[in-house]
């Protein structure tokens, strides 16, 4: 009897545990999921460097002033590194003895220069101020510079929203396989866009980042030389921009020749992305596909005729990148040196 009272005792002591124990992960499932979308607000330095934004925006457009690749060098960091171990400024951080960082992977070594200079000439300005010294990420100034250089080359200004830390981690490994390539198809390139929570149409509006910047020739020439076995060019680009294509990137050129990936308005962001692939010119296979494959072909042509319906796409996109793999807490810091972990 006294053994089966003291069995009694102990499963429901054993009950009162597990039920205790199943509340804490139900808390602690519901604390992560407001943390996932509280984490990140506009105005999040309201209280502690109220005038971020425009200190940033005014660094942006001096260095805008003096080079013009700061745009598409801007915006091609902020999109390599969040989709690298998430909007972390892992991009950014420099490769030291013990350390191959992310900016030395193949994928990442002709990210321009400029693109980091902003940031840093950015971050220098906002630490200038005493009251935002040190209070501001890395990967923040990154979302707010991008914001702006899409607006200076004629594009969307929209609102960002704020509070990412720094990631503490930044390796050459973690972006194999991680980056689009632009010999990818359709399949590809949403399977990778799905894989961050972006959708189909997500996809197509951040692509017309193209529309701003180069590439070198050694990106599309399999497209203008050795296509296929008996099909050395892509059947599917433009005729008329074959031989054009051709005399700026002979064969054998210089790995350091670089071509405007927009050849009609490539200072300017614009829909006239995909008016450009509706006349085959697109440069990569990853650009020309989504006018080729039924699938996204819709998007395209709606967008190549409707600019105010593909710039709030955009808007959307980018907001939805800038949500991925966001630290927090312990996750991450705000660096003193954004090249450098603290």
């Amino acid at each position: 009897m006294r053994s089966q009272g003291k069995q009694q005792v102990l499963s429901s002591s054993a009950e009162h545990n597990y039920r205790v124990t199943c509340l804490a992960v139900a808390l602690s499932v519901c604390v992560f999921a407001q943390l996932g979308e509280a984490q990140l607000k506009q105005n999040y330095y309201a209280n502690v460097c109220p005038n971020v934004e425009s200190i940033v925006r005014g660094a942006v457009r001096t260095k805008f002033s003096q080079t013009f690749v700061t745009a598409p060098a801007t915006l091609r960091l902020f999109f390599h590194d969040c989709f690298v171990q998430g909007c972390d400024a892992s991009v950014i951080i420099a490769s030291t003895g013990n350390n191959k960082a992310e900016k030395d992977h193949p994928d990442n070594l002709s990210l321009a220069g400029d693109g980091f200079d902003t940031v840093i000439k950015a971050k220098a300005a906002v630490d200038a101020n005493p009251s935002c010294k040190n209070k501001v990420s890395c990967a923040d100034i990154l979302a707010m510079a991008t914001r702006d250089v899409i607006a200076l080359t004629g594009g969307p200004s929209y609102a960002v929203e704020l509070g990412r830390l720094d990631g503490l981690s930044s390796t050459a490994t973690s972006v194999e396989g991680n980056l689009p390539q632009p010999t990818f198809n359709l399949n590809q390139l949403n399977s990778m866009f799905a894989s961050h929570g972006l959708t189909q149409a997500d996809m197509i509006a951040l692509s017309a980042a193209h529309t701003l910047g180069f590439s070198h020739c050694n990106k599309f020439s399999n497209r203008i030389y050795n296509f296929a076995p008996g099909t050395p060019v892509d059947p599917t680009i433009n005729k008329t921009y074959v031989p054009q294509l051709q005399a700026m990137c002979p064969k054998n050129v210089d790995p350091t020749i670089a071509i405007n990936m927009d050849p009609t308005t490539p200072r300017t962001f614009d829909n006239v992305y995909y008016q450009n692939l509706q006349q085959g010119m697109g440069l990569f296979t990853s650009d020309q596909v989504l006018f080729t494959d039924s699938r996204s072909k819709p998007t395209v042509n709606a967008w190549a005729q409707n600019s105010a319906a593909f710039q709030q796409a955009f808007v959307t996109a980018m907001t939805k990148l800038g949500r991925v793999g966001v630290k927090t807490g312990s996750q991450g810091d705000i660096r003193r040196d954004c090249g450098v972990f603290n």
